[in-house]
């Protein structure tokens, strides 16, 4: 059985299931393994970690500990009030009006952001001037209709991750500062930032920044580096703004004091880079890469509120998760039908309820002719996020067009 416990009542003898935390946040080389000692217990806690899952079947019990169904049970209730409590904010236009303009964007961003990757990287300074009009196109298309773009930018590609991350980040922090009723020049600075956010990483040798396996120590310290490498490179360039840099100098600390490069708490953290953590995490952990399988949408938003009682601001998660549904679009959903289908378009004031394309039988096994549809005005619902991959479905088919 599956239990969670706090890392504080860890033992020898445990089996720890899984670390509950980014895979990027720590340096074992599982996420499972026997508690064999004190010291593993130490290192667990130095890392940050706040809470694991035990096997019971696999190591000693703790009678107490809720099941990890119950933790889900009681998660899944927390993102239904979430997403009942959602303020309307109606789109300028429909998604597939939008859907050209948002593809074509999309493709500018990931090329002006390889290249500026490269050009840091020979030792040039980033001209700020010269990111704008992307930013303010960026800023035009989310609010326009965020569910044209925020598809498009969680399809990455292995061997091209590192600057997709980036203009995915971009597009999130723009749909959170929308959902916070943020000022425009506001919303154009925090954009600028999480564009840049990990423009250090240019200085991270390649063979630690793409290794296709986990990070030794040693790596894991050189990888976390990339902060302190991107503050450096944007307190060189001209014009940066001030909250730019907190997003791209904060966006690995946490909410209680366990990040990096400064271990900074609280309030200690701007709302700029307290915005950065989240949307940082999610993106990465919905994110497939070559020795790691990204969760679904859904599943990388209740990680999130489940960490959100250590790791970050829980109102910001909140609100973090209204800015997307709590069934992004893009996400592949199964109808209380059996059908399954994908989110094209979120319903403004009811998040439960989202715009959908049926396109599968899940008991004929078979396509359908594809169809959408209004949950809202109908006798289906969703009953839970699926993978695109367990139904062999290629996700980039069924993006708005």
């Amino acid at each position: 059985m599956l239990k969670k416990i706090s890392v504080s009542e860890l033992i020898p003898g445990m089996y720890i299931h899984d670390l509950n935390c980014e895979w990027m946040e720590h340096p074992f080389l599982t996420n499972s393994f026997p508690v064999d000692g004190k010291a593993r217990i130490a290192k667990i806690r130095s890392l940050g970690i706040q809470e694991v899952y035990i096997d019971t079947d696999r190591g000693i019990d703790l009678p107490h500990a809720p099941t990890a169904e119950e933790v889900q049970a009681d998660l899944h209730q927390r993102m239904q009030q979430i997403a009942s409590s959602q303020t309307e904010r109606p789109n300028r236009v429909d998604v597939a009006t939008e859907a050209p303009r948002a593809r074509n964007l999309h493709n500018e961003a990931n090329r002006i952001i390889k290249n500026l990757m490269t050009d840091v990287r020979l030792g040039a300074q980033i001209e700020i001037e010269r990111m704008e009009p992307l930013v303010e196109n960026m800023i035009d298309s989310i609010f326009r209709n965020p569910c044209a773009l925020l598809p498009l930018a969680g399809l990455k590609k292995h061997d091209t991750y590192t600057f997709e991350h980036s203009v995915s980040v971009c597009a999130l922090m723009v749909a959170f500062a929308r959902e916070l009723e943020l000022p425009y020049p506001v919303t154009k600075d925090i954009a600028l930032g999480a564009l840049l956010h990990d423009v250090g990483k240019a200085i991270v040798p390649d063979y630690i920044l793409n290794k296709p396996a986990r990070l030794t120590a040693k790596e894991f310290s050189k990888m976390q580096e990339h902060v302190v490498f991107s503050i450096d490179i944007l307190q060189k360039t001209p014009g940066i703004a001030p909250i730019a840099m907190n997003v791209a100098a904060q966006h690995h600390e946490r909410y209680d004091g366990s990040g990096y490069p400064r271990r900074l708490k609280g309030e200690e953290i701007s709302l700029y880079g307290q915005m950065a953590s989240i949307v940082d995490v999610y993106d990465a952990i919905s994110s497939n890469r070559v020795y790691h399988r990204g969760l679904q949408p859904s599943a990388a938003l209740t990680k999130l509120l489940e960490w959100s009682e250590h790791h970050f601001e829980p109102r910001l998660v909140h609100n973090f998760i209204r800015a997307i549904g709590i069934y992004p679009a893009g996400s592949l959903v199964r109808l209380s039908s059996g059908r399954l289908a994908v989110v094209r378009e979120q319903n403004e004031g009811d998040l439960l309820y989202p715009q959908v394309e049926v396109i599968y039988n899940t008991d004929l096994l078979c396509y359908l002719t594809p169809e959408i549809i209004d949950l809202r005005s109908g006798n289906d619902s969703v009953v839970s996020h699926e993978d695109f991959n367990k139904w062999h479905i290629n996700p980039k088919l069924w993006l708005p067009s």
